[in-house]
């Protein structure tokens, strides 16, 4: 008899740092569609935010492997990391079809991401490698893309790994925006305590 095919969200994003909001997005995702499990793929280096200070990628790969080990849907994927350079979504889901070629994947972005979609490298080579998922931002709901494609609404948080950083240099708090294994290693990292963000 075949094992059943297991059904795998993959969640990527520069995670800099991971915060509550892309966590909201997995839970809820995972939940909605059945998913067995979701992959948090850090990027090496995203082609949108190229040139404003991030923590390294070992960094940003071990606060999201922190989470992952606090809840038993989520695993985290370093194929991105371990590829180097210019993070593409289509070198990403290639790599996980090759290492996963029983799951069946789901890709997960914002709605507002979806709307770019055919600028993408490759979308016709990432629509056949995965089902597109598309979660709901605040204000931004619609996804104007002809591509077949899953629309989840998430609970509207409005948090930004941007407004994060900016707190931690202004000693802010970041308590609750984050979870606190990930507060505790920017303290101890000393992570975002200097440069500037575009």
């Amino acid at each position: 008899m075949d094992s059943p095919v297991a059904r795998v969200g993959v969640l990527g994003g520069t995670f800099d740092p991971i915060h509550t909001g892309h966590l909201a997005v997995a839970s809820e995702v995972c939940a909605e569609l059945g998913l067995d499990q979701i992959l948090l793929t850090p990027a090496y280096s995203q082609p949108f935010k190229l040139g404003y200070d991030a923590a390294s990628p070992e960094h940003r790969l071990a606060m999201c492997e922190l989470v992952a080990a606090e809840d038993e849907r989520f695993a985290v994927s370093p194929v991105d990391i371990e590829r180097g350079g210019i993070t593409y979504t289509v070198d990403t889901l290639s790599d996980l079809r090759e290492q996963r070629p029983d799951a069946e994947l789901f890709f997960i972005t914002g709605a507002d991401a979806l709307d770019r979609f055919e600028e993408w490298r490759e979308p016709d080579r990432i629509a056949e490698l995965a089902t597109l998922v598309g979660v709901t931002r605040p204000g931004h709901s619609l996804v104007h893309t002809e591509r077949p494609h899953i629309l989840v609404e998430v609970p509207a948080l409005a948090i930004s790994s941007t407004d994060v950083r900016r707190r931690v240099r202004a000693g802010r708090p970041i308590r609750y925006l984050v979870p606190r294994c990930v507060a505790d290693y920017i303290a101890v990292n000393g992570l975002y305590y200097g440069g500037i963000d575009d």
